[in-house]
């Protein structure tokens, strides 16, 4: 059953407008904190002042939810933590429910669950851009993002596969709310990567981190088919030859893994 959304940060989250993600992207640092933080405070009055439960609730939801917006985990914790901060420095009657609110809302967005996995690390925009040169997928195969975050490895695979049916798995609801709102395209289903099924899938992707890969492999072979793909942004599976390594833009190196009977193939260098 999916958590219901806590009303401070469902209506924060619904109520962003469409056009707000490309325009934290565009503006310089630090003007999507500033603005951020006004808006943060604006919620908050509206809904009755920091000394409000409603008020302080409106104003830490709608912190959280732009956060999600910009690049950088630096960033975002200074957007999420810039209203509560600058309420307490205020001087403003913040009620008790109002800090566990905000500790909730952290945990919402990285849960203790997912702390053993990697940490939020997005994929960067052209990083998978290389794929298509050794990954041939059938129109409308299925590829997964484990682990999806918000959404950026989502596009990534849109963009090398654009006639694939892209999906996503997620464990914070939060992040999950923002993927399915960033990626109209996409399939975004809030759960546990270990535990959702990979069967189906022609290529599942990863950027998780170096004690995962082990686990990922064993996954991959024992549920998906022979033939499929496993891809790893910057992490190698130790002990497994790779049917490729890819270079991104960035430097680093993608790894392209055969599930099953697969022919080995040479690495290719960055």
């Amino acid at each position: 059953m999916r958590p219901s959304l806590a009303p401070p940060a469902a209506s924060a989250v619904a109520a962003l407008p469409r056009g707000l993600p490309s325009l934290a992207r565009r503006l310089p640092w630090p003007l999507p904190a500033l603005l951020a933080w006004a808006l943060a405070w604006s919620a908050c009055i509206g809904a009755g002042g920091a000394s409000s439960a409603w008020g302080f609730g409106a104003g830490v939801g709608l912190g959280f939810a732009l956060a999600m917006l910009v690049a950088g985990n630096g960033r975002r914790l200074w957007v999420a933590a810039g209203f509560p901060l600058s309420a307490m420095a205020l001087g403003a009657a913040v009620p008790a429910w109002g800090w566990a609110a905000a500790a909730v809302a952290g945990l919402a967005a990285y849960p203790l669950s997912a702390w053993r996995d990697a940490p939020f690390f997005p994929t960067r925009a052209g990083a998978l851009a290389a794929l298509p040169e050794v990954v041939r997928l059938e129109p409308g195969a299925r590829v997964l993002d484990a682990g999806c975050g918000l959404g950026h490895g989502l596009a990534a695979l849109r963009d090398a596969f654009p006639q694939a049916r892209v999906e996503g798995v997620e464990r914070s609801w939060l992040l999950a709310l923002a993927a399915r709102w960033r990626c109209s395209f996409a399939l975004v289903r809030r759960g546990d990567m270990w535990a959702s099924g990979w069967g189906g899938c022609s290529l599942v992707y990863l950027f998780q981190r170096p004690e995962s890969m082990a686990r990922a492999m064993a996954k991959a072979r024992s549920e998906m088919a022979a033939g499929a793909w496993l891809v790893s942004l910057e992490f190698e599976v130790p002990g497994a030859t790779p049917h490729a390594r890819l270079a991104a833009p960035t430097g680093q190196p993608v790894w392209v893994y055969r599930v099953g009977g697969a022919r080995r193939g040479r690495a290719r260098p960055n």
